[in-house]
């Protein structure tokens, strides 16, 4: 290790000597030393679970390409705001970055009257380190055979049927709540404190449905107490051929709920220097590895520009913005 740190540092400082003697932009040649220091990957998800060994992942394969130590800190709780303080209280350089999801990036600007930070001049969104779609989720014993089955016992019997999420806001309920407008129907939303109580609650019959991912839901379909009726997304999953999508089951064409994890930095850095955090991390999501632990929790690759990521998630602010005012959400 230390013979590679030396290579890279010596590898940096001759592409500062040329870029001096060519003449080029001072940042440029700033960007190429960068990082100087140790680096702080702040996460508001708890240790273990899918998001958490994505983002250990990155770290230990960004360490190897740049040779520094880089560092996962896990602040989890209070809704992702103990996380963000601590970053926004952070380094402004690019050596504190900070993984996010879209709740916190484009549905909590619209459940929120006041927030303790502002996404536009807070935070840089840089780039997505994957995303996974919901499944809708259903006992064994269930009688849906079909997201048909579903629509038409809903407007049978408006408010009595049910379903699950684990709190206010998230891409679950947000999901049900969109699939309740597209469908014109009327259904309860009950919360739970844990996935596992949640989809245990679905497998018994207690919960009508719950939409849920690979890595939520999917310990219980493994254990053959959940059925998949469908899955929210534009196509099938090829780890999962045989579930039919929303659209295929008899659902809303074009319905999809989604989660993702990005990366974002301090507004403000250099282009060079978010340059090159983008790169060496879009570098750090290749390789067998990296395929191997997306399988294991359902997550894909999804791979963007700056500009088509900064769209998307504007497109997603307004989408769950949307949804929230119609279904009258909010935490405050």
């Amino acid at each position: 290790m230390a013979t590679f740190v030396n290579l890279n540092r010596r590898t940096a400082a001759l592409a500062v000597g040329l870029a001096a003697t060519l003449g080029l932009a001072p940042q440029w040649a700033a960007a190429q030393q960068f990082p100087t220091k140790p680096v702080r990957i702040i996460t508001p998800f708890p240790v273990g679970g899918g998001p958490d060994g994505v983002a250990r992942l990155v770290a230990d394969k960004l360490s190897k390409i740049w040779g520094q130590s880089v560092v996962v800190e896990n602040r989890p709780g209070g809704n992702g705001f103990i996380a963000i303080d601590a970053f926004k209280r952070g380094a402004k350089d690019g050596h504190d970055l900070i993984v996010l999801d879209n709740v916190h990036l484009a549905a909590y600007p619209s459940l929120f009257k006041k927030l303790p930070y502002d996404t536009a001049k807070d935070f840089d969104p840089l780039l997505p380190l994957f995303r996974t779609y919901f499944f809708f989720t259903v006992g064994t014993n269930s009688p849906y055979k079909t997201v048909a089955d579903v629509v038409a016992d809903a407007k049978a019997r408006p408010g009595k049927l049910n379903y699950g999420s684990w709190s206010v806001g998230n891409p679950v309920h947000l999901g049900s709540e969109l699939f309740e407008s597209m469908t014109g129907t009327q259904m309860e939303h009950v919360i739970f404190k844990e996935t596992t109580q949640l989809y245990t609650s679905v497998s018994t019959g207690d919960i009508n449905f719950a939409m849920g991912s690979a890595a939520t839901a999917g310990p219980l379909y493994r254990a053959g107490k959940l059925r998949l009726l469908a899955l929210a997304a534009p196509q099938r999953s090829p780890e999962f051929p045989d579930v039919p999508t929303v659209a295929e089951s008899g659902g809303p064409k074009d319905f999809a709920v989604t989660g993702w994890n990005a990366i974002a930095v301090p507004p403000g850095l250099p282009a060079a220097v978010t340059d090159k955090i983008k790169r060496d991390i879009e570098q750090a999501l290749t390789g067998p590895d990296v395929t191997e632990k997306f399988k294991t929790f359902g997550y894909e690759s999804f791979p963007t520009t700056r500009a088509q990521f900064d769209q998307f998630v504007k497109d997603e602010a307004k989408r769950f913005g949307d949804v929230i005012r119609q279904a009258n959400v909010s935490l405050d």
